[in-house]
């Protein structure tokens, strides 16, 4: 009987190294990045009433991310976070995730619930509609 730990994980990704499911602690400082850089956009965009309620344009910055977010990882693979961090966003099927996926992806994650509920290789519900995948990406 065979005890070793397979070398892939049940989505075929690698178990460790480059390609391997991305760790929580890089993802959510990876969100944590763009939230600011998101957050600084919208400051230069239209000021510091930004914050202010009454002004109306507390819904700025959330803009400025999903537009971020979802344009990076539709042409590079990745958020600028992301990128900072060694973090990379691939499509299980190979190739691009592209605009469209990656679309669908940012607006799942939007949501706040589907990268909340996961699989065993830490791909959330917004992973798992988009066939794509957070893994590390080369040292």
């Amino acid at each position: 009987m065979n005890t070793e730990e397979p070398s892939t994980s049940p989505s075929g990704l690698p178990r460790s190294g480059p390609g391997s499911p991305a760790p929580w602690n890089r993802r959510i400082a990876a969100l944590v990045i763009d939230w600011a850089l998101a957050n600084l956009a919208a400051v230069i965009m239209v000021g510091g009433q930004v914050w202010e309620f009454e002004a109306g344009l507390t819904w700025v910055p959330l803009v400025c991310w999903f537009g971020m977010v979802w344009l990076a990882t539709a042409f590079t693979g990745a958020s600028l976070g992301q990128w900072m961090l060694r973090i990379r966003i691939i499509r299980l099927t190979g190739g691009q995730v592209g605009v469209v996926w990656a679309a669908v992806r940012t607006v799942l994650i939007l949501l706040v619930i589907p990268p909340l509920v996961f699989d065993k290789d830490r791909r959330g519900l917004h992973d798992v509609a988009s066939n794509t995948a957070a893994v590390n990406g080369p040292d």
